[in-house]
């Protein structure tokens, strides 16, 4: 029945696919329904309820900033920087979305920097394919990067029992993903031939279809409350850091810590998010009116739907599945990499992938060198051109430089892309074992 209950959840996972959206976490929780009817045991603790607490706390601070005119003011910021650096946009867009990232924990963050990018490439005749390429990248590499994110959480609460901590996580996985990114950027800045000399965007270009770049904004004018709205939310963000720093067991600065690292990023992320509406002097219930709290709490139906249904199947099927993954899983501990690199882009999700395999995997007896270094390969969304950043990306580009080939695979974000998580596995798993001695 294991290849019948497989063929299930990869059904499921394709169906959730074409609906896209919300709809795939509700095909996924159909596809718990199918398992339950055929004889696969279901259980409510499958589901990833850490992952969906910190997804909904994280989005209701970064709602809070939109609220608060502090998430315009970055993206003003973002506007000026490149405007003034055009020649050097294939570097400084990635970095800025990685950095976006990793503060919010979550990618939707790139949708408002797409345009920026492509209104400042066009006009220095710079192929838009480069920088969106490795921007769209970067932003979901940073998730996996991130302090706040459900992924990075899903992460440390499944090595707790090999005993690796949430610093450690942080310490190998933040200057491993940014140098990986890095690498990828100068992948990306060769990548396809001169916007002048691609014929698809000289055809759009005879045929009108390529729009005339959006002047700079000369008007913007930040919120009152858009710098302090920033700084209660990093200040924040320092004190996730700090709290997980003094309550570790390796430091044991505090021996016994009155709430544990998973919590303490979610009351401290909603408490966050209620001082920040109090500073911008906003009411709260305009939290859930912003685009960043609903395309986040889509975001927290998907994975709640897929992980349950990935680890359904996994937990149902645990020792068959370990004794014959366990044997090349020990001989080459870097397939664990593999396996998240292929797996991510069916999971839509950094936290739904993590949660679901990483147990298995912790299972196996990988060492926790191999976990942590191919952790990083649950960015993987740009393989498939159907995340919503990248389907933004290709839609918002203009000038049609930024498209899908001949195949499925034949699109600018797999080369820059495949190269920056390979890089950040590589230097992962020289860095890890000095970390985690």
């Amino acid at each position: 029945m294991i290849w019948f209950h497989l063929l299930v959840v990869l059904l499921f996972i394709v169906v959730g696919a074409r609906l896209g959206g919300i709809g795939i976490g509700l095909a996924g929780a159909a596809g718990i329904v199918v398992l339950a009817a055929t004889g696969v045991s279901v259980d409510a603790d499958a589901a990833p309820w850490e992952v969906i607490g910190i997804i909904m706390s994280v989005i209701c601070t970064v709602a809070a900033l939109q609220v608060a005119g502090s998430m315009d003011h970055l993206i003003h910021l973002t506007e000026v920087m490149l405007r003034r650096h055009p020649r050097q946009i294939v570097y400084l867009a990635p970095f800025v979305t990685f950095v976006m990232s990793m503060m919010c924990g979550t990618g939707h963050t790139a949708y408002s920097v797409i345009p920026v990018i492509v209104d400042v490439a066009k006009e220095h005749d710079i192929r838009p394919s480069r920088p969106l390429s490795i921007a769209v990248v970067a932003s979901q590499v940073g998730v996996a990067a991130s302090p706040i994110s459900a992924a990075m959480v899903a992460l440390v609460v499944a090595l707790e029992p090999v005993h690796v901590s949430y610093l450690q996580c942080l310490a190998v996985v933040v200057p491993t993903t940014f140098i990986g990114c890095a690498v990828g950027a100068v992948v990306a800045s060769r990548q396809g031939s001169e916007l002048a000399d691609d014929p698809v965007y000289q055809q759009r270009k005879a045929d009108g279809l390529v729009k005339s770049s959006a002047a700079a904004s000369t008007s913007y004018v930040a919120r009152r409350s858009a710098v302090p709205g920033l700084v209660i939310f990093l200040a924040a963000l320092v004190l996730v850091v700090v709290y997980a720093t003094v309550s570790s067991p390796e430091l044991g600065i505090i021996s016994d810590p009155p709430i544990a690292s998973t919590a303490a990023i979610m009351t401290i992320m909603l408490a966050t998010a209620a001082v920040i509406c109090m500073v911008a002097r906003k009411p709260t219930n305009s939290i859930a009116s912003q685009d960043t709290f609903r395309a986040g709490m889509t975001a927290a139906v998907c994975i709640l739907g897929l992980a349950w249904l990935g680890n359904t199947f996994v937990n149902h099927y645990e020792e068959t599945i370990s004794d014959a993954l366990s044997g090349p899983m020990q001989a080459m501990p870097w397939l664990a990499a593999v396996f998240f690199y292929f797996a991510a882009p069916l999971m839509f999700s950094h936290a739904a992938t993590t949660r679901a395999f990483m147990p298995l995997m912790v299972g196996l007896g990988l060492s926790p060198v191999a976990l942590v270094a191919s952790y990083p390969a649950v960015a993987n969304y740009y393989l498939l051109p159907n995340y919503p950043t990248t389907v933004a990306a290709m839609e918002m580009d203009d000038t049609g430089s930024t498209r899908v080939g001949s195949n499925v695979l034949a699109h600018p974000f797999v080369l820059p892309g495949t190269v920056s998580i390979v890089v950040c596995i590589a230097l992962s798993f020289l860095i890890a074992p000095l970390v985690l001695g």
